[in-house]
């Protein structure tokens, strides 16, 4: 198997950046590059982040639910914000300290849930619960 090459520093930081709220940008980037769809950037400090968790903690469905059907790799985090309250409860079962995991940029698990509004309503409530 040949060995790839790593994608370009230049070209994942504008993904993941635009992943916040860019969704027009995001689409033109990922067309150009699909591997782009699980690149992680480093903003500092070992604070990593894919454009999923960029779309997650901003609560932006239509670029997380994008990079979805594209090939993210979803986690506790994105699955809180969509609403998906099976995932989450499943995932604590397994990994209770997952509740106090910050996601990127230190942001809690209930904030990314509460990014979702009305559709996470549910996961809001059930992380309160704990």
């Amino acid at each position: 198997m040949d060995k790839k090459l790593a994608l370009d520093s230049k070209l994942v930081e504008e993904f993941v950046g635009n992943a916040h709220g860019n969704f027009e940008r995001v689409k033109e980037l990922l067309a150009q590059e699909p591997a782009l769809v699980n690149a992680t950037w480093d903003w500092g400090g070992g604070d990593f982040e894919t454009a999923l968790g960029a779309a997650s903690h901003m609560g932006n469905k239509t670029i997380a639910n994008y990079l979805l059907e594209h090939g993210a790799r979803i986690d506790i985090f994105t699955a809180a914000m969509l609403g998906k309250l099976n995932i989450v409860k499943a995932a604590l079962a397994e990994y209770p300290d997952a509740l106090d995991t910050p996601g990127p940029h230190g942001i809690p698990l209930i904030t990314h849930a509460e990014a979702g509004g009305e559709e996470a309503k549910a996961v809001v409530e059930f992380l309160e619960s704990l």
